[in-house]
């Protein structure tokens, strides 16, 4: 047993049978972090600053909403945004978070991709990142059906639905995730438990797995440099801070990140306080009417690139049925992001911009999937749906053989 000796403070006394300091030192004052960085690496804290709205927030509004589907509706735009003092308030902070967590989401994802942070022992930080991207979508989308509005209830119908095209057991299971053959009170109730309980702790421990990813490769840098970071910490340490190409992560990197999450907070309240409609789609303040079909469902904006890859494939190709091209396009959309290391041929690790041919790709592949989501939101019809087509083709083809011919190449010209 460790000697315990009178403490001179309560943190002493803790610090005597929890190891508190060495804690620190481990997580924090003795992680450490590249110099040569700018404001996209703040994105991850931001993020966690998010999650911590997005929870507590959650909390209050738990409090007040019926998981019942003759009260939902009621729960959530009666009691909360009229009855409840400033439930209108904690409502939109719930719904604003929500949805800018996916803009952030895909600001980080975007730089790593940029950076080429996705490999050379980078890929389980990115493969530990995109698990995130997946559980906050299943938790945004739950939360999404609980309003129990027109579009929850039908957007419900429309995603459940897809489940049916797995082979052989498709049917089966779209009734065991519903808990009915319809979209009823059993599916508000599995979502409920899905979106209060199951996916925060999920996204809680991967959260802690994508931070433990970050601790043998470390954060990469903006010039994509290889640091020797046992050697440079040991130069900060012994007072060359100036010379030294790494900094600790408390206080040298979160003091700046401090400054960047006030910033963010303030276009956050900006999006809260002034732009209403930001977070809140007109249609679901009308009650789920299962006999009164939306003239055109869609979801959120966060998942319309994906939603036109399901639907952009609207005629039968080889006798094969339009939905089954669209849902093995959409399953593919949905892993693809995963195998980037892999389909990333080179070894090659710097910028894009130190790339050619890869910078031309990756903005081209944002084009594409900025069109995916603007035309996502549009009715499929006339051009609108050979728009919808060419761009669910365009972003398969860049993944899928652009992405693996352009950095085989790169490879072979690196290796001359």
């Amino acid at each position: 047993m460790a000697q315990i000796q009178k403490a001179t403070g309560f943190v002493d006394w803790l610090d005597q049978r929890l190891a508190v300091k060495k804690l620190v030192d481990v997580l924090m004052v003795k992680y450490w972090i590249p110099k040569q960085i700018n404001f996209l690496w703040a994105m991850g804290v931001i993020l966690t600053t998010l999650f911590a709205i997005l929870f507590v927030t959650g909390l209050f509004l738990v409090m007040y909403y019926k998981p019942d589907t003759a009260l939902a509706f009621d729960s959530v735009n009666k009691t909360i945004m009229q009855e409840v003092e400033y439930g209108w308030l904690w409502r939109h902070l719930h719904g604003v978070a929500a949805s800018v967590t996916f803009l952030i989401i895909y600001i980080h994802m975007l730089t790593g991709i940029y950076y080429g942070s996705y490999k050379k022992g980078r890929e389980m930080i990115w493969i530990s990142g995109m698990l995130l991207f997946v559980a906050f979508s299943a938790e945004a989308f739950s939360g999404y059906m609980l309003p129990w509005g027109q579009m929850s209830y039908w957007a419900a119908q429309v995603i459940t639905q897809l489940f049916s095209g797995v082979p052989f057991i498709g049917d089966a299971l779209v009734i065991w995730i519903r808990g009915d053959y319809a979209v009823s009170d059993p599916t508000l109730t599995r979502f409920f438990m899905l979106h209060v309980c199951l996916l925060p702790i999920l996204i809680m421990l991967i959260i802690a797995i994508h931070f433990y990813s970050l601790r043998v490769p470390h954060v990469n840098n903006e010039i994509s440099e290889e640091i020797d970071f046992e050697v440079e910490a040991q130069k900060y340490q012994s007072g060359d801070t100036k010379g030294a190409k790494v900094i600790p992560f408390w206080p040298g990197f979160l003091s700046k990140d401090f400054m960047y999450i006030c910033l963010f907070m303030i276009f956050f309240f900006y999006l809260v306080c002034f732009k209403f409609n930001f977070a809140m789609d007109p249609i679901n303040f009308d009650p789920a009417n299962a006999l009164k079909t939306p003239a055109h469902i869609y979801p959120e904006w966060y998942f319309l690139w994906s939603y036109e890859v399901l639907r952009g494939f609207f005629f039968d190709i080889a006798g094969i049925s339009a939905f089954n091209i669209g849902l093995v396009a959409f399953g593919i959309a949905q892993i693809i992001f995963f195998l980037l290391p892999w389909l990333d041929r080179s070894d090659v690790v710097k910028p894009a911009h130190h790339r050619p041919a890869f910078f031309i790709w990756f903005w081209v592949l944002l084009v594409d999937m900025i069109v995916l989501t603007i035309y996502g939101k549009l009715p499929p019809t006339g051009m609108n749906a050979w728009v919808g087509f060419y761009a669910s083709i365009t972003f398969l083809l860049l993944l899928l053989v652009v992405l693996p011919i352009i950095t085989i190449r790169e490879r072979k010209k690196e290796s001359k």
